[in-house]
């Protein structure tokens, strides 16, 4: 018979598993192991349920861009929503891994998504080659990314003339610098983060 210490240790040092579930759509409720890694934030139940309750008549159809993927929370919730592809970007490899083999589970063809396994910053960078309808970005915090990221995207050309930029911060950024032709369209708090929904407006010359 176990002693009650060993049965404690054995019980301590028993790995858990993390799960993302899917909101809605048509894998509604569906659960995705994910991987235990260093600053793997997925954006929370409750933040995804409102942020796509903002997008309902936006992505059914759209071109998506996941830029800082992590999980795919974002990119995978708009998949089953309907959007018509999503390019994903993830500079982890174990991450990207995790999430291509989400996909083939998901039996999402290469047509529907793609997965990038880089750097967000350094992808676009490069001028655009497709332009997107909604963009994620929920890039690691405290990190100084938010500001690039969101002036390479206008200047890169990688944006619809009409597209939605999602937008995931610490409530402690001290300045979020966005194009000037990116107007407000949403935002909220949920506890420590802040998350915002612009929308692109393009002044007709």
């Amino acid at each position: 018979m176990k002693s009650p210490r060993s049965k404690s240790r054995h019980t301590r040092n028993k790995k858990t598993t993390n799960y993302l579930r899917i909101i809605g759509g048509q894998w509604r409720s569906r659960k995705l192991a994910i991987p235990d890694l260093p600053g793997l934030r997925p954006t929370t139940d409750r933040v995804r349920e409102t942020l796509f309750n903002w997008l309902m008549q936006a992505i059914p159809g759209a071109n998506c861009l996941d830029a800082y993927s992590g999980t795919g929370a974002l990119g995978l919730e708009a998949l089953s929503r309907g959007a018509k592809f999503v390019q994903f970007i993830e500079t982890s490899p174990a991450a990207a891994q995790q999430l291509s083999q989400h996909l083939s589970q998901l039996q999402v063809s290469r047509d529907d998504a793609n997965i990038t396994n880089t750097d967000a910053v350094m992808w676009l960078s490069q001028p655009g080659n497709q332009q997107f309808d909604v963009v994620f970005l929920d890039p690691p915090f405290h990190q100084g990314l938010l500001n690039q990221t969101c002036q390479l995207l206008e200047t890169g050309d990688w944006l619809a003339a009409d597209a939605y930029i999602y937008v995931e911060a610490e409530q402690d950024l001290t300045t979020l610098q966005v194009p000037a032709c990116w107007q407000i369209h949403r935002q909220k708090q949920a506890g420590q983060v802040c998350f915002y929904l612009f929308k692109r407006h393009l002044t007709e010359s």
